[in-house]
């Protein structure tokens, strides 16, 4: 996929933080790119639901409008300690120490950037009501999938099928490299 080598100052910033912290499950830059494409779109709060070392919001820093929030909690205190170092400056981001259900009653959320690996934590049911009308999720982590209904592992992938096809978002898959793809997912 085609995209300039250079990074944003701060997500070069997380990454060094990721590096020194040996974090090595991170947002891609291709994801990342998206992230903040989108992010430059939305006012008001954004959230992530689990940040790691805060790479995936880095990203969505680099892009958010000024005026706009970003929350993001993740449940490991030394992935969020590292996290917070990176926006300990920054009064458009704060990172919480803490589950990601702690961010429940902070939303409506414009943007949600999630990644699907707890698939109950990820499921439509669960998120919905998080995301304000026109809102957006972002999904992250899943392998291309040319057939219908998309099957993972030799199964049926419910995750994604119930994120294509529920009546509350009109979403798409969105291949961002070869072997990587998206759910955009967005609130009607």
């Amino acid at each position: 996929m085609s995209a300039p080598p250079e990074l944003p100052a701060i997500v070069a910033r997380a990454f060094e933080v990721s590096r020194r912290a040996g974090y090595v499950s991170f947002c891609r830059n291709e994801t990342g790119r998206l992230l903040a494409a989108l992010a430059a779109t939305r006012s008001g709060i954004l959230a992530e639901f689990g940040t790691g070392c805060g790479v995936g919001t880095a990203w969505l820093r680099s892009g958010v409008r000024r005026g706009s929030h970003i929350l993001t909690a993740e449940l490991d205190a030394t992935l969020a300690s590292a996290a917070q170092e990176i926006f300990e400056e920054d009064p458009q981001v704060e990172v919480l120490a803490a589950d990601w259900s702690t961010l429940r009653n902070k939303g409506p959320y414009s943007l949600l950037f999630l990644d699907p690996s707890v698939p109950q934590d990820a499921g439509v049911d669960a998120v919905a009501d998080l995301v304000e009308p026109g809102g957006i999720v972002v999904l992250d982590d899943f392998a291309p999938c040319e057939q219908w209904p998309p099957i993972t592992a030799g199964r049926v992938d419910v995750l994604r099928e119930g994120w294509l096809t529920d009546e509350r978002f009109v979403a798409a898959e969105v291949m961002i490299a070869p072997d990587a793809a998206v759910i955009i997912a967005t609130r009607r």
